[in-house]
């Protein structure tokens, strides 16, 4: 049971930030979330990559879902990019951890005595 704990807990961390991230940039922007503008952009590179990497598997799911309806994927290939979505939303999760566990690291470590 301990060894489904970290994955399951860095998926809700991924889950829950890119949730955030892509709820905030649509309330933003007044936009759908996708793989287009305002949010992806050749001429503002970092940003678009700085919005995929944190509210990609929301835009991923978006997407999957209107192509969907429209009729221009199959089933198979929604499924395909569901388990794409939770792949990169674990993984976006196991990054954010390790990017707050080396961050208190570094706070604790500082020296604070006056």
């Amino acid at each position: 049971m301990d060894t489904m704990l970290l994955p399951l807990y860095a998926f809700a961390v991924g889950l829950t930030a890119c949730g955030l991230a892509g709820s905030a940039m649509e309330l933003f922007s007044g936009r759908r979330l996708a793989f287009a503008e305002p949010y992806v952009s050749p001429a503002h590179i970092v940003r678009s990559l700085a919005a995929t990497a944190c509210a990609g598997p929301f835009m991923l799911a978006n997407e999957a879902l209107a192509a969907r309806r429209e009729g221009r994927i199959s089933m198979l290939a929604l499924l395909s990019c569901g388990c794409t979505a939770v792949a990169w939303a674990l993984a976006l999760g196991i990054v954010l951890i390790t990017i707050a566990s080396w961050t208190t690291g570094l706070l604790g470590s500082a020296d604070f005595s006056a």
